[in-house]
């Protein structure tokens, strides 16, 4: 499958990074060139997730996953817009193959401690959210969304701790209400 070159995914990610007004268009113009590159469907549901198109987003990112079973990244984050989504059960499954990465990769960490955090396992959710930051070397961005939802752990931790009610008026759980927050994030890595 022809994919393409290096050196228009780099300015495509330049673009992306410079939140240019056009990127999606950028992002669809290779894609008619090269309608089989899991990356460039990868960074359209990034892209459709940060405006907030779920549907599409969605759908981008499966595509993306089902050209590259093994694009770790791209199946780490359709597990995670599943999540946010309130889909636990299929973020799971999405997420079922990382389970084979070495104990110590990052992808795999955040993992564990987005399963503590549906449990609304604060403490040891933000044990394995610093291990994987400390593990990932190689996608800052990643670590910068991780570090944000690490510091909202560590206020529901506090919170809980201190005889807080985790709930809201609705009955949601304040992880339900933390991981709808980030559901709309600009998570373009």
């Amino acid at each position: 499958m022809p994919l393409c070159d290096d050196n228009t995914m780099e300015q495509l990610v330049a673009a992306l990074q410079s939140n240019d007004a056009g990127e999606l268009q950028l992002v669809d113009d290779q894609l008619k060139k090269f309608p089989e590159d899991p990356r460039l469907h990868f960074m359209r549901g990034s892209l459709l997730a940060a405006r907030k198109q779920p549907v599409a987003a969605h759908a981008a990112l499966c595509r993306a996953v089902e050209l590259a079973p093994d694009y770790h990244i791209a199946r780490y984050q359709l597990g995670f817009f599943e999540l946010t989504s309130g889909e636990v059960d299929a973020a799971l499954a999405t997420w079922g193959p990382l389970h084979r990465l070495p104990e110590q990769h990052y992808l795999r960490i955040f993992i564990e401690g987005m399963i503590h955090l549906v449990r609304d396992e604060f403490e040891p959710a933000i044990a394995r959210f610093e291990e994987g930051m400390r593990q990932n070397d190689e996608n800052e961005p990643l670590n910068a969304d991780i570090r944000l939802l690490k510091a909202e752990c560590e206020k529901l931790a506090m919170k809980a701790g201190h005889g807080g009610d985790t709930e809201d008026e609705a009955g949601l759980s304040a992880t339900s209400l933390l991981l709808g927050g980030f559901s709309g994030r600009d998570t373009k890595h």
